[in-house]
């Protein structure tokens, strides 16, 4: 019987340009009920990860174009802390040393058994999954994800489970753009929005900000008006914004 972590879904980005390894591995997994997507370049990889949250990514460094190292540095350097298990044929201590000091979590040398990288991405999950926070703060604005409670100003504020969802979601990307795609995809699950959402998705923020705003002087959830909403600090309007998908 596969064995899930936790309740929720647990989302894997493969990246491996040897399409027959990738789908094997993208069957294997599913077949332990993760959720996986698979990118063939480093540049598709990279966009990926930036397009949506993973809880996992598998990464091999030999890939066309950007290599697997350039796009973990550079993911490492704009603070996703994502674990990542390398894949590599090469088995030198050097690339391993290289690997690990560019932010890898794991390395694996070609070929491998499944039952390997399988246990090591479970351990990584379960590792990653603890270190979340729990506890999300911004100015007068605190969250409990835990016990499900959202203080404001050291009041309660009581929100339903779908506001919850969305202020937990803006929370963890303060300062960054979320789109409505994003928030249709990952609070919604409609991945292919056949029936826009855009109408459903302004009115529970427009809800949200009517019980999150009045806290504040001016306020902290803003609309970027053709893309999406932001949310930031009241008073910061100075700050530059972000790339989604922090």
């Amino acid at each position: 019987m596969p064995l899930l972590i936790g309740t929720l879904d647990v989302y894997i980005l493969i990246v491996e340009d040897e399409k027959k390894l990738a789908y094997a591995l993208k069957e294997s997994l599913e077949y332990e009920r993760f959720v996986v997507d698979i990118a063939h370049t480093g540049e598709e990889g990279f966009f990926k990860v930036n397009e949506r949250d993973f809880d996992l990514v598998i990464l091999d460094i030999m890939l066309p174009g950007r290599d697997g190292i350039d796009v973990l540095s550079t993911l490492r350097n704009r603070n996703l802390q994502t674990p990542v298990i390398l894949l590599t044929a090469r088995d030198a201590i050097e690339d391993r040393v290289r690997g690990l000091d560019s932010g890898a979590d794991d390395y694996l040398v070609k070929p491998f058994a499944f039952p390997e990288l399988l246990a090591r991405v479970r351990a990584l999950i379960r590792r990653g999954r603890a270190d979340r926070a729990t506890v999300l703060r911004l100015s007068a604005l605190e969250m409990n994800v835990m016990t499900r409670e959202v203080i404001c100003e050291g009041k309660p504020i009581e929100l339903t489970a779908k506001e919850f969802e969305l202020l937990e979601y803006l929370l963890r990307r303060h300062g960054a753009v979320v789109t409505r795609e994003m928030l249709a995809r990952d609070i919604w699950k409609v991945s292919v929005r056949a029936v826009p959402l855009d109408n459903v998705i302004d009115v529970h923020i427009a809800r949200l900000r009517k019980k999150i705003d009045r806290g504040f002087g001016s306020p902290i959830i803003r609309t970027v008006r053709g893309v999406g909403f932001v949310l930031r600090e009241p008073g910061r309007e100075d700050l530059p914004l972000q790339d989604a998908g922090r």
